[in-house]
């Protein structure tokens, strides 16, 4: 096409100048930053965002990343807070205000107001002599970037850089609290992410679908009841039925010859697999099978198979 050269050439140039600007936060995460993380930790109530514009976009949500990672927030936003909104805002809260410049006039009212009753402000800005800045309990400065907008107007670079910093609030705060994936999987029920989250319990097969052989069984029997259950493995069990290892469609093909068919499935297994219990969640266990390079999983309990799964049922399963 006639402008493509010229498109891709304005991305990549907006993208440089976004990832110039974002490299320059190593020097915001410094000791007021770690007070901000704090004091929002040992907030007893909610952590109020506000901001204006596109400030605004960006407050609501580092708000919603904040509630889903289990440090509860709402978003107020600042002209609506002078006009009866900052009766949401209790004593026990804490706020944060975004403005890259930190001179917006519509945060005037809710800087008094923290003031008047005490309550805790944590200013994000780029400017170190705003109103914003200097009235903030603590202040967390960022470098004045330069916009990806040609003309330095249109709030790109500066976005992008507060919704990182809020980013990085979040995450402080979720490994402060050992917040776990369970906690997580309560407040995202639904969606594609619900279905990462559910427990292999929710999804293995049981019973007589499971492909196993016993220890001493001949190779040309677990070779029909790997092909029947269609898994691409078997697990072989001990006598206490517990598993003690796993043959592969790769064991088969390293392992082939004339004497192959004669010979105990503990002869050709791989010994101490990998398995996991019903409680790991779809997510981990899509990692787990990615970084092993393994398609089949045994889930156990006390080392004896309950379970199995395939990447595909997983997979099928998120998409």
């Amino acid at each position: 096409m006639k402008y493509n050269k010229k498109i891709i050439s304005s991305a990549n140039r907006t993208l440089l100048r976004e990832l110039s600007s974002i490299k320059n936060l190593k020097s915001t995460f410094n000791s007021n930053f770690c007070k901000a993380v704090n004091v929002i930790y040992n907030t007893k109530g909610k952590v109020v965002i506000t901001g204006v514009g596109k400030s605004a976009h960006i407050g609501n949500k580092i708000s919603a990343t904040l509630t889903s990672t289990g440090t509860p927030s709402y978003f107020v936003h600042a002209t609506e807070a002078s006009h009866g909104d900052l009766g949401s805002i209790k004593k026990d809260d804490c706020v944060i205000a975004i403005s890259n410049s930190g001179e917006t006039s519509e945060l005037n009212n809710i800087i008094q107001f923290t003031k008047r009753f005490n309550i805790k402000l944590i200013s994000v800005t780029s400017n170190s002599k705003s109103i914003l800045h200097k009235n903030a309990t603590i202040g967390i400065l960022y470098k004045k970037p330069i916009e990806a907008c040609p003309l330095n107007l249109a709030p790109t670079s500066s976005t992008s850089m507060s919704m990182i910093i809020g980013d990085c609030i979040a995450i402080c705060l979720l490994e402060l609290r050992g917040f776990k994936s369970k906690q997580f999987k309560s407040l995202h029920p639904g969606g594609n992410l619900g279905k990462d989250l559910k427990n292999l319990s929710d999804v293995m097969h049981l019973g007589k679908e499971l492909p196993l052989a016993k220890v001493d069984e001949k190779m040309s029997k677990a070779l029909l009841t790997m092909t029947k259950k269609s898994f691409g493995c078997i697990g072989v069990i001990n006598n206490k039925k517990q598993l003690v290892g796993i043959i592969t469609d790769g064991d088969l093909r390293r392992k082939l010859n004339s004497k192959f068919f004669d010979k105990k499935a503990s002869e050709i297994m791989t010994k101490n697999p990998t398995l996991t219990d019903r409680n790991m969640l779809v997510g981990e266990a899509i990692n787990l099978m990615n970084t092993k390079k393994i398609t089949s999983l045994f889930i156990c309990e006390k080392k004896v198979p309950i379970g199995i799964v395939h990447i595909h049922d997983l997979l099928r399963l998120t998409s």
